[in-house]
């Protein structure tokens, strides 16, 4: 990477259980031109060959003509999403990287993508790319977070119908791209949430204090193919018994970081959870074509009534010791 504002450029892996796949996102990241300046990956606990994979190609990278450096960040135990991501971007800023692209352990780099955001970065702090799906086709992801409903609603229409670029006020830990800046102003991502709306709530907090904006660049590749049915201003992938138990049990955290940004609104809180609760449902019936997994939704519900009802929440709080803008 170039000096100045776009030096220190890290990619940020979080992973579990997934070695195939990593072992492809690896080698994916090794044809990155121009390339990154490290790569950490999380591995969460994982109990197959991800370290051996790890390995691998941190030697790979080693032996480039511009070395790459690999770096695992084992943990103890299998944090999540939300945990692992957390823990990525504190080793990322420990590392000294400046620029953190995010991602799951499930895509593939474009070739080109770096060189893609190079213009973007110029100017914004808090960037998510564009995606293909396992098809190769555009994955569809172009939402606002209704504080209101405490709920991310689609947006309609083609949002690149005039300008190569969209504001929006939510994340996505599947390609979103961080300044240290704006991760310093907000703190790092909450762990708490494991599964679900991590990133949706980490985006919109950071939209509070700068822009957030989605690109018409395609930077990574969906390598998982997943069931899904097209509702038209939005899809809807097949999920897990342990997702939607998350779902709904971080209605709760949604709910405290709206009370915390005194943007909490109790009737239109509930009537987002009951949509929440409803495209669960719909996801069930219409993408796995059962109701087994609705009694996880009811348990979440109940957990997430605990959690919202806690006096002594504190959100993560704002890095120290980092240059805030």
């Amino acid at each position: 990477m170039s000096t100045g504002r776009l030096e220190q450029f890290f990619v940020v892996i979080t992973t579990f259980n997934r070695a195939d796949y990593l072992a492809n996102l690896l080698d994916s990241v090794a044809e990155l031109n121009p390339a990154p300046d490290g790569v950490i990956v999380v591995n969460n606990a994982s109990t197959d060959n991800t370290a051996s994979v790890i390995a691998a190609a941190g030697a790979k990278l080693a032996a480039l003509p511009s070395p790459i450096p690999v770096l695992e960040h084992l943990l103890a135990e299998n944090s999540g999403g939300a945990g692992g991501f957390s823990a990525g971007v504190e080793r990322a800023l420990a590392a000294g990287a400046q620029w953190m692209w995010l991602m799951d352990d499930d895509v593939t780099c474009v070739p080109g993508a770096i060189g893609a955001f190079g213009p973007w970065m110029e100017k914004y702090d808090a960037i998510v790319g564009r995606r293909f799906d396992a098809d190769g086709n555009p994955f569809f992801w172009q939402n606002n977070f209704s504080a209101f409903l405490g709920f991310p609603l689609p947006v309609r229409g083609n949002v690149f119908a005039s300008a190569n670029e969209f504001a929006t006020n939510v994340g996505c830990f599947e390609g979103m791209l961080l300044h240290a800046d704006a991760a310093s102003s907000v703190g790092l991502p909450d762990p708490r949430f494991f599964l679900n709306w991590d990133d949706t709530i980490y985006g919109w907090q950071i939209s509070l204090q700068r822009p957030v904006m989605y690109v018409n660049e395609f930077v990574l590749h969906k390598a998982r193919s997943q069931r899904s049915i097209d509702l038209g201003i939005r899809h809807l992938n097949d999920s897990s018994d342990l997702s939607r138990f998350y779902v709904m049990r971080n209605r709760g955290l949604v709910g405290q970081y709206l009370r915390v940004h005194g943007r909490f609104n109790r009737v239109g809180f509930a009537l987002g959870t009951a949509l929440t609760a409803a495209k669960e449902l719909l996801r069930l019936v219409g993408v796995e074509k059962t109701l087994r997994g609705s009694g996880r939704l009811f348990a979440g519900w109940r957990e997430s009534r605990r959690i919202l009802a806690a006096t002594d929440f504190e959100p993560m709080p704002p890095l120290k010791g980092q240059n805030i803008r």
